[in-house]
């Protein structure tokens, strides 16, 4: 085997606090050679993107390497001079970073920033730089180059700025590359493109990439060998082929089974319970002890050290020192269509009818319209009670524009909402105001949407005294505390602040003060999308056992297909502000038939049943200019003349589907 071309020995990062000393990174071990990737896994606050700064030494200014080595082809790069370290950064090691908004300065071109990292560390000057930027910006695929270089950061979507970056990060061919959560807030269609890119960079580049996700899916698509982290601790270290297969810390093996996906609708998902420990202190045992099922009474006082078990899969844990290997997990399936099977008897609870919003352009002095942003432009859609509409699609398509137009919490331009019979979009203030008790929304961010300064008891209480729910404070105390109860928090949560509570938690409390005027129908937006597996199956659950036991109807916006392929009844697909396709979980997700879905699905990165990739051209258009004929059809592999030039009529494919499409025009399938 090749020699490392980085090797991490025994590193440990320290973070001072007020609590104390954090043990962020204590004792990592970790090789990567070229042409590797090497997937770096683990839940939030574990120490994941922690270990990738400190091999570049960019730590906060509470931080510190307390010990340990990094070795860049057998330079220690921790015993270098910072001047010295300069010209590491960016030339032998460049970083992809999570959050390319942050990342890019925004008050520079990109092409400036690329220029910047050129100048630094080559010897290239004027047009030679400037033609090796437009070089790399094509490399990774950041159409006309030319007019991007002079374009800032704003002006680009989310998927061009990470791909900005990746040039930025590849501009003076470094050996090694970290990349942390280079996709975590992309579309799946841009997340595909930009892990094709780098692995397609990985191969021809000869590089070592370390990548830091919490993704199995990217996992089983791009490392060769995988690392998983807990608690400051690498507790597992095997090839991608062993891990997927047999997964074999315990911790590791929670992870797998708290994956939604189809195989598991039938039941409960399973949950780690607990959290994370502090790492401001010593550890005794082992650091998953308090929240395994497997843990026996040696696992409590003695720390486990890490062991070789069957071809070099290494696992730091007791139990299997002592029973041996673990047996193979199941493999994920893809949801398989089953049928047709027929409408749901009950009338809808909520009917959308053509519903438009578009937004006006004013420009001037005088503020005059001069366009209109399509936002949603026609979509029609029925939830029944007792279910859950999924709306699936890519950023910026207009889904969670839709979910608030439906609760009139925005503007109509046009169509109808009727729930449970009444047209919200003609009612007045006085009545819609007394059906706002049977509409409520839990937001995407938890944190943005819970007000800092209120303590979570009058949270809670400030929706339920303004629609009229409970006859007193007192009566309003105790149905809080029940609240509470039912989402799985203490009573005692209602005297704290939303800062004291984790993600999870505090989306538990954004469920809550939905749920506390007992609504019929909760818009979720994006509700755990921020959210780490663990966490996330907590939720499902949550929100799975609320609705069997309260008939809620969910309309829930996401772009995460196995949450969909866990909780949907029904499916609406939407591109840039109009349904394409609707049916069935089954249905749609089974057996996709518009090509946006087909390829909105395919780009899902899976541990298994991956199907065949279908690469969409381009990016999603401005719904300011929306392209004529079918919105599509610029990007779609099966266009034909006639997609250019009007919007295909809905045609349908069974009593519960329709199809948004030319290709399903035929004597068997009738126009609606």
């Amino acid at each position: 085997m090749n020699a490392p071309t980085l090797a991490i020995e025994r590193l440990a990062t320290r973070l001072d606090t007020v609590q104390g000393e954090v043990r962020a990174v204590d004792g990592v071990d970790l090789e990567l050679r070229r042409g590797e990737c090497v997937a770096l896994v683990g839940e939030s606050g574990c120490g994941k993107s922690m270990t990738a700064l400190s091999v570049l030494r960019l730590l906060p200014e509470t931080g510190r390497i307390a010990e340990g080595r990094v070795l860049l082809e057998g330079t220690d790069l921790l015993a270098l001079p910072e001047a010295a370290m300069r010209a590491v950064r960016g030339r032998r090691i460049a970083m992809i970073f999570q959050e390319p908004s942050a990342a890019l300065n925004p008050v520079l071109a990109v092409g400036r920033q690329i220029l910047e990292v050129i100048r630094r560390h080559t010897p290239l000057r004027g047009r030679a730089a400037r033609a090796r930027a437009l070089e790399l910006l094509a490399q990774v695929g950041v159409p006309d180059p030319a007019r991007r270089m002079d374009e800032f950061p704003f002006q680009l979507s989310g998927g061009l700025k990470q791909r900005v970056m990746i040039a930025a990060a590849l501009a003076a061919e470094p050996e090694v590359l970290l990349a942390d959560e280079p996709t975590t807030a992309l579309d799946v269609t841009i997340q595909a493109q930009i892990l094709e890119l780098l692995a397609r960079l990985q191969a021809e580049r000869g590089l070592a990439v370390m990548l830091v996700t919490h993704d199995l899916g990217i996992v089983a698509q791009m490392a060769q060998r995988v690392a998983v982290m807990y608690a400051g601790q690498i507790v597992e270290a095997a090839s991608r082929e062993q891990f997927l297969r047999a997964p074999q810390h315990p911790y590791s093996r929670k992870l797998f089974d708290a994956l939604p996906g189809a195989e598991k609708r039938a039941a409960a998902l399973a949950v780690i319970p607990g959290q994370v420990p502090p790492l401001t202190g010593e550890f005794r045992g082992c650091r998953f002890a308090e929240r395994c099922d497997e843990a026996i009474e040696r696992c409590r006082w003695v720390a486990p050290r890490m062991v070789a078990l069957a071809d070099g899969h290494l696992v730091r844990c007791l139990v299997r020192e002592e029973k041996g290997p673990a047996a193979a997990v199941g493999e994920p399936t893809l949801l398989e269509a089953r049928g047709e099977p027929q409408a749901a008897a009950s009338a809808p609870l909520l009917e959308v009818r053509d519903l438009k919003v578009h937004f006006p352009i004013r420009r001037g002095v005088l503020r005059r319209t001069v366009g209109w942003v399509r936002a949603v432009d026609g979509i029609s859609l029925d939830i029944r009670a007792g279910r859950t509409l999924a709306l699936v699609g890519e950023s910026g398509c207009g889904k969670t524009t839709a979910g608030k137009a439906i609760l009139r919490l925005l503007p109509l331009s046009g169509g109808t909402v009727r729930f449970d019979g009444a047209d919200l979009a003609t009612l007045g203030r006085e009545r819609l105001r007394r059906l706002r008790r049977a509409m409520q929304i839990v937001f995407q961010d938890p944190y943005g949407s819970l007000n800092p300064r209120l303590r979570v008891g009058d949270i809670l209480a400030e929706g339920m005294r303004a629609l009229g729910v409970g006859a007193s404070d007192a009566e309003r105390e105790r149905r809080i505390a029940a609240l509470l109860e039912q989402v799985g928090l203490p009573a005692e949560a209602a005297a704290r602040y939303p800062h004291e509570f984790s993600g999870g938690q505090r989306q538990r409390i954004a469920i809550a003060r939905a749920l506390a005027v007992e609504p019929r129908l909760v818009v979720c937006d994006e509700p755990t999308s921020a959210l780490d597996v663990s966490v996330q199956a907590q939720i499902l659950n949550l929100l799975r056992e609320l609705q069997a036991r309260l008939g809620l109807a969910y309309l829930f916006i996401t772009h995460n297909i196995a949450v969909v392929e866990y909780l949907a009844h029904e499916v609406a697909v939407m591109y840039l502000g109009r349904i394409v396709e609707q049916g069935s979980a089954e249905e749609v997700l089974g057996a996709p038939k518009h090509p946006y879905t087909e390829a909105l699905l395919a780009a899902v990165p899976r541990i298994a049943g991956r199907r065949e990739r279908v690469r969409l051209a381009g990016e999603l258009p401005s719904p300011v200019d929306p392209p004529v004929g079918c919105h599509f059809h610029p990007r779609c592999p099966q266009a034909r003349a006639e997609c250019r030039e009007r919007w295909p009529a809905p045609v349908r494919l069974s009593p519960t589907r329709t199809v948004n499409c030319v290709l399903y025009r035929s004597s068997a399938a009738s126009n609606i």
